[in-house]
C-alpha cells in the first residue's frame, strides 16, 4: 500500500484572476497560474484526503497521458504542495539570529523638532530649544562602527532623522563630508536618505542635498483641511502653507532622484484617493506611501476597527487605478502598491518583518544602538553603542523572540512571509511587546495581498513591461 496523500494547506493558497486560477507559493512567495493536471490533483485531494498516489492517479479520467499526471503530482510533492508522510522543510529555516550584516545606520540627529504634530511617537521628541543634538563624534564613530561591523557589504546607507532632522543641518554637511570621503577610500558606494517635515529647506539646501543625491521623503498628509489636523506648530497653527510652498519648491529644483511623500493615517483620515490626487497629481511627488499611526496614545488617534476596513477598501480602489494605469504604461506612484508587486515579482520570503535589528540599526544622540529610528527614546532595551559595537547576544535572542512563530497565529497565516508579523513598533505601541505580531488586521492585510495577487498577475499577462520600467528601477536608486 502507498503513501496517503493530502494537501498542505498551509503551504497552497488558490486566487481566481478573471478565469486564470493562480496558485500561490506560500514558503517561497511565488507565483504560479495552475494548469490543468495541477488543478485536477489538488481538486481531488481536496474532496478526498488519503488517497494513495495510485488510487489518486486512477481516478483521473480514462483517455488522458498519464505520465503528465505521474510528473505533475511529483512536482507538487517537491515544491511541498502534496504531502505524501515526509517530513516539511521548516518554513523558517532560521531559528536564531547570530550574523548581522548591516548596511544601513540611522542617524537621530536632533532630538528636537519645530513641529508639534498630535500623533508623534517619538518619546524623546523636544522642543526645538531643547533638542538632544548628535554631535560629530558620535555620528563619526556610528559610521566606523557599521564598518567595523560590516566590513563586506556592497553598499551602504546612512539615514538622517530626527525630530526634524534638518534642524541639526550643520551636522549633516559634515557627516556627508566624512563619509564620502571614507568610503570612496574603501571603494563603497554610500547613499544617503532622509524623511523631513519640509519646514527648514531653502533653495540652498534642497541644491546640496541634490548635489549628494540624497534620497528624500516629505512628511505630509495631503491636502490643507487633512494635513492641518495634526502636523502643526509648536504653537497650535497649521502648516500646510509653508509645508506645501516648500515642496513645490523642492521638486521643482530637485532632479537627482524622485521624491516621495509620507502619509500618516489617523482617525477620521481614510480618503486615501483624494490624499494621493493631492500629493502626486497637484503637488507633483513622484511617489505617495500610506501608513497608519503607531502614536503611544493609541486610544485617541489611532484608527478604528472599522476606519481600518475603510483604508483598506480605499487603498484598493486606488489600487485599480494604478492597476489601469499600468495596463496603459503609465505610473501612478502609489508606494504601497508598488511594495506589493516587487514582493511578488521578487519572491521575496522575509521571516522577520524588516530589516531592523539585522541590516539596519539606529543611532541615538548619546551614541546607544536602537533597533530602529521609531525606539529611539523608548523603554525598549538598547543593543550596544557606537563605542562597543552590537551587543549580538541580546539583539539575537529578541529577534528569536519574532523568529519563533509557535503558537501563533502566524504558523499557518497564507502571507506569513509577506507580513512576518508586521511592524515591531507597531506591536509596541499597542501591546507593549514589540516581538508581538499585529494581529488586529490580519484579515484585511490576507485581502490586500490577494488583490495584490490579482493586479500583478493581470500586469505579467498584459502588460509585463510595466515590471521592467517602473518596478525593477525601484531597487537601483
Amino acid at each position: 500500500m502507498g503513501a496517503q496523500l493530502t494537501i498542505v494547506e498551509k503551504n497552497l493558497h488558490l486566487v481566481d484572476v478573471t478565469g486564470r486560477q493562480m496558485l500561490f507559493h506560500i514558503p517561497s512567495s511565488s507565483l504560479f497560474e495552475v494548469d490543468s493536471a495541477s488543478a485536477q490533483l489538488i481538486a481531488l485531494l481536496r474532496q478526498q484526503p488519503g488517497l494513495t498516489a495510485e488510487e489518486l492517479l486512477a481516478a483521473i479520467p480514462p483517455g488522458v497521458d498519464s505520465s503528465t499526471y505521474q510528473q505533475t503530482l511529483r512536482d507538487l510533492i517537491a515544491l511541498e504542495l502534496v504531502s505524501d508522510g515526509s517530513p516539511l522543510t521548516p518554513d523558517v529555516g532560521v531559528k536564531k539570529v547570530t550574523e548581522f550584516p548591516l548596511n544601513t545606520v540611522v542617524l537621530n540627529v536632533n532630538t528636537g523638532c519645530n513641529l508639534s504634530c498630535s500623533y508623534c511617537y517619538k518619546e524623546d521628541l523636544d522642543k526645538p530649544s531643547a533638542g538632544k543634538k548628535m554631535d560629530f563624534a558620535t555620528a563619526r564613530q556610528s559610521i566606523e562602527m557599521l564598518l567595523a561591523e560590516s566590513p563586506n557589504e556592497a553598499r551602504y546607507n546612512i539615514v538622517f532623522f530626527g525630530g526634524e532632522p534638518l534642524s541639526n543641518f550643520r551636522l549633516i554637511k559634515e557627516v556627508v563630508a566624512f563619509a564620502e570621503q571614507r568610503f570612496a577610500e574603501l571603494g563603497k558606494p554610500v547613499d544617503f536618505t532622509m524623511t523631513t517635515n519640509a519646514t527648514l529647506l531653502t533653495k540652498e539646501i534642497a541644491d546640496w542635498l541634490s548635489e549628494h543625491r540624497f534620497g528624500l521623503s516629505v512628511s505630509m498628509d495631503g491636502p490643507k483641511a487633512i494635513h492641518d489636523k495634526n502636523r502643526i506648530t509648536v504653537g497650535g497653527q497649521g502648516t500646510y502653507d509653508v509645508v506645501s510652498r516648500k515642496a513645490k519648491m523642492l521638486l521643482q529644483r530637485y532632479g537627482s532622484r524622485p521624491i516621495g511623500a509620507r502619509v500618516t493615517l489617523t482617525r477620521g483620515v481614510t480618503d486615501i484617493k483624494r490624499i494621493w490626487d493631492h500629493l502626486f497629481n497637484e503637488l507633483g511627488f513622484a511617489e505617495v506611501g500610506f501608513a497608519p499611526v503607531t502614536s503611544g496614545d493609541i486610544s485617541y488617534y489611532n484608527l478604528s476597527d472599522e476606519e481600518l476596513v475603510e483604508v483598506f477598501e480605499n487603498m484598493k480602489a486606488l489600487g485599480e487605478l494604478y492597476l489601469e494605469a499600468a495596463l496603459e504604461h503609465r505610473n501612478i506612484g502609489f508606494s504601497n502598491m508598488h511594495q506589493l508587486i516587487t514582493d511578488l515579482h521578487e519572491g521575496n520570503k522575509k521571516a522577520l518583518p524588516c530589516g531592523a535589528g539585522v541590516a539596519m540599526l539606529a543611532v541615538d544622540h548619546e551614541g546607544e544602538l536602537n533597533l530602529c529610528h521609531r525606539f529611539t527614546g523608548s523603554d525598549l532595551d538598547t543593543f550596544g553603542n557606537v563605542n562597543d559595537g552590537v551587543d549580538k547576544a541580546r539583539l539575537g535572542d529578541f529577534l528569536e523572540q519574532r523568529l519563533d512563530r509557535t503558537d501563533t497565529g502566524c504558523a499557518s497565516c497564507r502571507i506569513r512571509n509577506l507580513c512576518s508579523g508586521g511592524c515591531y513598533h507597531e506591536s509596541y505601541a499597542r501591546y507593549e511587546d514589540p516581538t508581538r505580531p499585529t494581529y488586529h488586521y490580519c484579515d484585511l492585510m490576507r485581502d490586500w495581498v490577494d488583490f495584490g495577487i490579482d493586479v500583478y498577475s493581470r500586469i505579467m499577462a498584459e502588460n509585463p513591461a510595466f515590471i521592467d520600467s517602473y518596478i525593477s528601477p525601484r531597487r537601483a536608486h
